[in-house]
């Protein structure tokens, strides 16, 4: 499933999308991720279906460098932390460039905190390595794990996302406020996109526009699809 990015302007302009996981059950029809990832991160089964994830994002870059106007687009996808610490990782992603033939600029990895801070010297010269190889890198949830500003200046990232535990209450607690608005200044001085990610209602999207925030992701711009 893919749910649009969109930069806010003058006009409201698509510029990729995030490649979401779904388990569609004969039964229960579409089960959360919610339910079923940590039981692929506690089987192990996370690094095949990461990969799967990875070629079928890639295989949708593919399809769309024929097209004058999704060309442009770009797709976000979220590595698991037992994905990107197989010594193979970016073994794979070399692999997985050659044999699809894509610009890897029009991928973004989203990685979670959590990651920065397990092996960090290893993470660290992991995540150089990905940059080299033409990836863009993005912290998601950002503000819900450690948020050690130490790493901003250390790592070669391209974005920021806000969480949207942070954007459901915005409007009405003070407390989110002032962590997204903390959230939106420091991508701001480092000079990081920020994406605002659940946001649902245009109330939250004024607010989110009045602290300065241009990217966004949500239902009110569109619900994931197939």
């Amino acid at each position: 499933y893919f749910q649009p990015q969109i930069l806010v302007g003058s006009i409201h302009e698509v510029i990729g999308f995030e490649a979401l996981i779904r388990w569609i059950d004969a039964d229960e029809g579409i089960i959360s991720p919610i339910n079923f990832i940590p039981l692929a991160e506690e089987s192990g089964l996370i690094v095949p279906l990461g990969e799967w994830i990875l070629r079928e994002a890639m295989n949708q870059i593919k399809e769309w460098e024929t097209d004058p106007l999704k060309m442009k687009w770009r797709i976000s996808v979220n590595i698991s932390f037992k994905q990107f610490e197989k010594e193979t990782f970016t073994d794979s992603l070399i692999l997985l460039i050659h044999e699809y033939g894509i610009d890897p600029s029009k991928l973004r990895l989203e990685l979670t905190e959590s990651i920065l801070f397990k092996n960090t010297n290893e993470s660290l010269q992991k995540i150089q390595i990905i940059k080299s190889l033409g990836f863009s890198l993005s912290i998601d949830d950002f503000g819900t794990g450690y948020s050690s500003l130490s790493y901003l200046k250390q790592l070669p990232i391209n974005e920021l996302k806000i969480d949207q535990s942070f954007i459901r209450d915005l409007i009405i607690d003070p407390n989110d406020y002032i962590i997204v608005e903390t959230i939106i200044s420091i991508g701001r001085k480092f000079n990081l996109e920020v994406i605002a990610e659940g946001v649902e209602t245009q109330e939250q999207l004024d607010q989110l526009i009045s602290m300065g925030c241009q990217f966004f992701q949500g239902y009110l711009f569109g619900k994931p699809f197939r």
